[in-house]
């Protein structure tokens, strides 16, 4: 009789071609894999050079996100040199290999991480491997999603394999109901600010409770997108009813018959009772309060009703460093409040938080207010689909009339690959998944939250609680 598999087990165990050593290593079948102009030129290059074909041609997509502009105007040619360099290679090498690609003229073209589930893409059971960290996104639809190097993408689209060594796995469980004005972002940010942007490294994490189950799909994407700023190699929830029906009309899923079938072997798709981990972790969602990063690493955050913690009474000498370097560097100081810093921006958007559910939560924060003035109000969605739907819907109307910047589809300000770049100084209220120093232009100080909170931010003119009104 077979042990208890987790999910993690089950979709590694069905796509081993064959095991490589006794240090877990194997030969990883993957289904699917998204490109991007930015990280697949060397790949291609590769491919060119050793005179080697595509393997399989349809189980890749390529999109242009990371240096495009997101002006609300759009035109096709890049005023970049460099990224007009790089999408254009991008097109020519889905021309010569055959490849689809969401150009960024096309209806479709968006931030990969929005696009490629909004197109059914991804679907449960899957691994999929792409060239950028948040690949860990699929999650949320019961698939497994890791970021690989550009070695590997040239491996990759030559073989459909990989080389794949097995982590260790973390259960992560969240029960209750979370309060008024705490979202899925709070919930990753509450995990990574309590084991650490290590804490999960060599690990996989598999969401699991009743919070986890009573989430939509696309606010389980935000949490599956961000365990990666935990360290963790992947990320997963078991796929559930909600799944199916958020894929059941999406283009590029299964139809008919083979749909339902689908859906009977995805219904299978769990850990099994009994199945080991090796750490779990347990958060209670009623104590989860709305969070806000006051440094340069996503564990370096408080509720937002607190105040900056003193580096000096940090134990371990390197955090203590860290921690003072970064409040040096975001210009604040211990004991500080975090609510009231002022900011100059702020920045809807990213593979983090730029769905439709976001913007609709936006649109119910400022919906009859103004951007405070002195603050460069921004929203970029994550996809031209979500943009077209934000506008059927008069969402788009309310952040124009509120002072919002409503813009074109595309990483932005996310990472500042292309003319969307904050100056030295600069305090931004994100709702992005990464506030690195430099992260959104040099010098520039970044504070990560959740769109809504960001939007209250918005309006206020400094960092604020959404529970207590702007």
């Amino acid at each position: 009789m077979q042990n208890p598999r987790t999910l993690y087990d089950k979709h590694i165990d069905s796509h081993t071609i064959c095991t490589l050593d006794d240090e877990g290593h194997v030969l990883l079948y993957i289904d699917r894999q998204v490109l991007n102009e930015y990280t697949s030129p060397q790949a291609f290059s590769g491919l060119r050079d050793a005179g080697r074909k595509v393997w399989n041609p349809a189980a890749h997509l390529a999109v242009v996100d990371h240096v495009n502009p997101t002006a609300p105007n759009r035109i096709e040619v890049m005023p970049d040199e460099g990224g007009a360099r790089q999408v254009a290679y991008l097109r020519q090498n889905c021309q010569d290999f055959g490849l689809e690609l969401f150009d960024i003229m096309d209806s479709r073209q968006g931030i990969e991480h929005v696009v490629a589930p909004e197109q059914g893409f991804i679907l449960p059971g899957m691994v999929v491997a792409a060239g950028d960290s948040h690949t860990t996104t699929y999650g949320a639809l019961g698939a497994f999603g890791f970021g690989i190097g550009t070695s590997e993408i040239e491996h990759l689209l030559a073989t459909q394999t990989l080389v794949y060594k097995r982590l260790k796995t973390m259960r992560v469980r969240v029960e209750g109901a979370l309060g008024l004005g705490v979202e899925s972002k709070d919930i990753i940010m509450a995990l990574i600010r309590e084991i650490g942007a290590s804490g999960a490294t060599g690990f996989v994490i598999e969401f699991c409770g009743s919070t986890i189950d009573a989430l939509s799909v696309e606010a389980r994407m935000t949490i599956c997108n961000m365990a990666v700023e935990a360290g963790a190699r992947g990320a997963y929830m078991a796929p559930d009813r909600k799944v199916f029906d958020y894929l059941a009309d999406k283009p590029m899923a299964p139809k008919g018959d083979v749909w339902q079938q689908a859906v009977d072997k995805w219904g299978e798709l769990k850990s099994d009772d009994g199945a080991r981990f090796d750490r779990t972790v347990e958060l209670k969602a009623s104590e989860i309060r709305p969070m806000v990063t006051w440094g340069t690493s996503p564990d370096q955050s408080v509720t937002i009703d607190d105040l900056i913690p003193d580096p000096e009474l940090l134990e371990i000498p390197t955090m203590r460093r860290d921690a003072q370097r970064a409040l040096s560097y975001m210009g604040l100081t211990a004991g500080q409040p975090i609510k009231g810093v002022a900011i100059t921006h702020a920045f809807i958007g990213s593979c983090t938080n730029a769905r439709i559910e976001d913007l609709r939560a936006v649109a119910a924060v400022v919906k009859g207010g103004r951007v405070a003035p002195g603050v460069r109000a921004m929203i970029v969605p994550g996809s031209t689909e979500v943009r077209a739907q934000a506008e059927v819907e008069g969402l788009a109307e309310i952040f124009i009339q509120a002072g919002f910047e409503w813009r074109q589809s595309g990483c932005s300000m996310c990472l500042a690959m292309n003319d969307d770049v904050l100056k030295p100084g600069d305090r931004c209220a994100s709702s992005t998944n990464r506030n690195f120093e430099g992260r959104q232009g040099a010098g520039a100080r970044t504070h990560l939250m959740s769109p809504a909170m960001v939007a209250a931010a918005a309006l206020a003119g400094h960092l604020t609680d959404i529970r207590k009104g702007v």
